[in-house]
């Protein structure tokens, strides 16, 4: 078992015990960096056969998958939101760096409160990804582990490595307790490595890339250098609209609120390079939500039809007419076939 950790905040104390000293020696500066820091950089000296793998990206809601995913894609590909349960599908991203290919998958935080159809569908997502990958990120909140937690390491199949994220060490503020947190870890599961880690740290993300690769078969990419997403723009403007929803409704809105993309079409233009006419609708469950979503006057809606337009234009390189709706469909989370309507699995 290895162990990767940044610096703590003011001077490492001695170490008292065989884990805080592989901690120390993790440090950086108890061995030499991995050369190059840029994708640029790394392409101008990569040698050697090519490696490709699959990574699933795994944990309970509101862990920070998301966030980790785009910062190891580079871009934002998966949506993000304080709302937990905010991702509902497995999303592919792709980076390609030197020569080898990291193909992650973010799932949906494996639901263990209520067995709707449609959190039915989130779980056997979950499940699918992680039954034929190469490595699994296993991500929690630095310091904490709690029964959620627990359940979703009770999934893994013994065989495939997997790297215990520790994620959101910026928000722990007694770095000391981290050394014992990671040995009670050790004794729950035989991971192949503890990684303390922020997912907004850049270099953290960077050390994340050089562990990961070596988990990876020598084997040709499975995408071209330059994709990020195996994802159609239709399902980008989709969770664009979603993420905004949830983002301007707060814990107002229930989680089962889902946007569905009723027209998407590329029109020729004369001004712009590319013109995408959308028209989107936003489910909810009953007709107080559909006030809230609207908002007094129209405002949140109006809000929430802006920002998802701004960032559909930069996420497609195009100039987007958006039209928002807001319709009311009582029970659907409870409904199989209206869950399979809405593009869940």
């Amino acid at each position: 078992m290895n162990s990767s950790v940044p610096p703590a905040s003011g001077t490492p104390g001695a170490p008292q015990d065989d884990l805080e000293a592989m901690l120390a020696a993790a440090r950086p500066g108890a061995a030499p960096a991995k050369a190059g820091t840029g994708d640029a950089a790394q392409a101008s000296t990569a040698q050697g056969p090519q490696r490709c793998g699959l990574i699933a990206i795994v944990g309970k809601p509101n862990v920070g998958k998301s966030t980790l995913m785009n910062a190891l894609v580079g871009q934002k590909i998966s949506i993000t939101s304080r709302k937990a349960q905010t991702t509902r599908h497995r999303i592919t991203g792709i980076r390609t760096r030197e020569r080898t290919q990291f193909v992650f998958a973010d799932t949906p935080g494996f639901q263990t409160r209520h067995s709707t159809a449609l959190n039915k569908s989130l779980n056997k997502t979950v499940m699918g990804a992680i039954g034929d990958v190469d490595l699994i990120l296993f991500v929690v909140e630095a310091g904490s582990f709690t029964l959620a937690d627990a359940k979703v390491l009770s999934l893994f199949k013994p065989g495939i490595p997997t790297l215990l994220i520790a994620n959101k060490l910026d928000e722990v503020h007694r770095r000391a307790e981290i050394a014992p947190w990671l040995k009670g870890m050790q004794e729950r599961h035989p991971f192949a490595e503890f990684v303390p880690m922020s997912a907004k740290n850049k270099g953290d993300i960077e050390r994340l890339f050089g562990i990961c690769e070596k988990y990876l078969p020598e084997q040709p990419w499975f995408y071209g250098e330059d994709e990020l997403t195996d994802r159609s723009e239709k399902f980008l403007a989709s969770e664009t609209v979603r993420e905004k929803l949830f983002r301007f409704t707060g814990d107002e809105l229930p989680y089962t609120s889902t946007v569905v993309i009723d027209k998407m079409e590329e029109e020729p233009s004369k001004t712009h390079k590319r013109f995408i006419r959308v028209a989107a609708t936003i489910v909810v469950e009953r007709d107080s939500h559909k006030a809230m979503v609207i908002g007094d006057k129209g405002e949140r809606l109006k809000r929430i039809s802006t920002e998802a337009r701004q960032e559909m234009e930069r996420l497609m390189d195009a100039k987007v007419f958006l039209e928002v709706w807001v319709k009311v469909r009582s029970g659907w989370a409870d409904d199989e076939a209206r869950v399979r309507s809405f593009g869940y699995e």
